[in-house]
């Protein structure tokens, strides 16, 4: 069972990766180039300052996490890699609230895989809250249809979909994966060379997209990639939801981007039914805890 201080270390580390990843796609944007340049050069300076990290933490000591532990590391830097890609896709392909509400679904994809696979089947309201979510995704693509933003929001179901499942592979092996979610950008990296290398480079502010790859990319995928180690999922997926509630703020502050009336309404739904189960969630598991704790009293 997870300690007091091990729980406070990990609600810690997942917010602070919650709270700098709701930079990212405002830098992305502001970077103002194609996609595929973009997912050049935040994957080389996210794989660069990772193994500049990496190197110094294992000179300075033997407990320096692996890079890929073993074959479930592998799986989940795969799904990393999808991940950036799907992602940067749908940042050029659909509005950035669009996005963010999309990828709040990932708590409902984990909740099928970890039924599926880890054998926690889902209780009553979490299959309701589920529900209630699809209806608020439906929503969304629903309103996108012949605005040309149907296959980014496509593309955001997908990232979704390959965080949940790399998520699921973490907490099914119990591993360290903090590095492992940097290092799952080589895939994407190679892919955008090849790309980049028959249509060139264009990006008209390289430094914004460097300073989010070497910065912000890390200290956010390693924080919220330890984070399951320490907290349930439930908990980290409350921290996931910082940036479906603040990357739409700071694109309208920056861009002015106004979210259509179908994206309020279906985000509304998707971030209200999270935070309520969520909640819920964190309640049941206190009031369990303490049940135990009188039961099986230290």
């Amino acid at each position: 069972m997870t300690s007091h201080s091990d729980h406070q270390k990990g609600l810690l580390i997942t917010a602070i990766g919650g709270l700098t990843l709701t930079l990212d796609i405002p830098l992305i944007r502001l970077a103002d180039g194609s996609a595929w340049t973009i997912l050049l050069l935040r994957g080389a300076a996210t794989f660069i300052a990772a193994m500049i990290t990496w190197a110094v933490w294992r000179a300075l000591s033997r407990n320096a996490p692996e890079l890929i532990p073993g074959w479930s590391g592998l799986a989940a830097a795969i799904c990393y890699g999808l991940t950036s890609i799907t992602f940067v896709t749908a940042v050029f392909y659909t509005s950035t609230a669009d996005l963010v509400f999309i990828l709040a679904f990932n708590t409902v994809f984990a909740a099928l895989l970890s039924w599926l696979f880890l054998q926690e089947k889902p209780r009553a309201v979490t299959l309701a809250a589920m529900l209630v979510m699809i209806l608020g995704v439906l929503v969304i693509v629903g309103g996108s249809v012949g605005t040309g933003h149907l296959f980014g929001n496509f593309m955001a179901l997908c990232s979704a979909f390959f965080i949940s499942v790399a998520i699921t592979i973490s907490r099914a092996s119990g591993k360290d994966m903090g590095f492992t979610a940097l290092v799952g950008v080589v895939p994407s990296l190679v892919l955008a060379a090849f790309m980049v290398s028959g249509e060139g480079i264009h990006v008209s502010a390289p430094w914004w997209i460097i300073f989010s790859g070497a910065v912000i990319m890390p200290i956010s995928f390693f924080c919220l990639a330890a984070g399951p180690k320490y907290i349930s999922g439930p908990e980290v997926a409350m921290f996931y939801l910082l940036e479906t509630v603040l990357a739409p703020v700071w694109v309208w502050l920056i861009f002015s981007e106004t979210p259509s009336r179908n994206s309020l309404i279906g985000g509304a739904i998707l971030i209200v039914t999270l935070v309520v189960h969520s909640v819920w969630q964190l309640h049941d598991g206190r009031r369990r805890r303490a049940a135990l704790a009188v039961r099986h009293p230290a």
